[in-house]
């Protein structure tokens, strides 16, 4: 029998996010926060630079089945969002729990190029 897997965060930290080009944000901790609620890798660059600070949130098992796609959160560059999707995923996140209408402020689609790209590094 498999065990449920749970959500995963991918947090971009290279050239542009996680580095001094976004300043007032306490990288470490962003990522020390996420890591308190699922499991988190630090990727290279994701190719989006213009959305620094990046983080994808990978459904769990029970949210993909629900239906449940990635979601692509930029700008994420305070306390707060990062507290907010930490609480969202802690609800289960994508295909489990409804995305709080602030989290929809960071939420942006990546090109196409970059979202196969990734699907096809992160397996």
């Amino acid at each position: 029998m498999r065990r449920p897997v749970p959500c995963r965060i991918a947090v971009c930290r290279d050239c542009c996010c996680g580095t001094a080009k976004v300043t007032g944000v306490d990288h470490a901790e962003q990522v020390r926060r996420l890591s308190e609620v699922a499991e988190v890798r630090v990727t290279p660059c994701l190719l989006v630079c213009e959305q620094a600070n990046v983080i994808v949130v990978q459904p769990s098992s029970e949210g993909r089945a629900a239906g449940g796609r990635p979601v692509w959160f930029g700008l994420v560059n305070d306390a707060m969002a990062t507290e907010d999707i930490a609480v969202w995923v802690r609800a289960g996140g994508p295909g489990v729990a409804d995305l709080p209408d602030i989290l929809t402020l960071y939420v942006f689609t990546p090109p196409r190029g970059v979202r196969t790209r990734r699907s096809r590094t992160s397996r």
